[in-house]
């Protein structure tokens, strides 16, 4: 099997994919998975397609991580694993959109106003 490619994004962080037949491992930035997260929560999360259509130990998977914070950058990666593997397996399409894994989340950060301290909030009025 050749490499399949994904893309998955979520607030400002981007994850590419290259998934292959192997043995399981998952490389991030030239890091394994636990070393790149190190809590389990977000490992968890990364994990989630995989686990659904327990594919865990069949394919290896190389990712470039780039910007937003550490949740945004496990989420952009569910969403681009989710993409690959439906590359792979146009069947497996439902069972992940049923979970949730093929949605992307268009949340952005708003941008901050000028004349207020952030981007809804206002400073205090004073009638006089």
């Amino acid at each position: 099997m050749e490499t399949i490619n994904a893309i998955g994004r979520r607030k400002a962080a981007v994850a590419r994919v290259y998934v292959q037949e192997g043995k399981g491992q998952i490389v991030i930035n030239d890091r394994p998975l636990d070393v790149y997260f190190p809590s389990s929560i977000l490992q968890f999360i990364v994990k989630q397609p995989l686990a659904k259509l327990a594919v865990e130990e069949k394919y290896d998977i190389k990712v470039n991580l780039d910007g937003g914070g550490y949740k945004g950058q496990a989420e952009a990666l569910r969403l681009a694993i989710a993409r690959a593997l439906v590359k792979i397996n146009p069947e497996d399409k439902a069972a992940l959109k049923a979970e949730g894994f093929m949605t992307r989340d268009a949340r952005e950060v708003e941008r901050k106003k000028p004349g207020q301290p952030k981007a809804r909030k206002h400073f205090q009025f004073s009638k006089r």
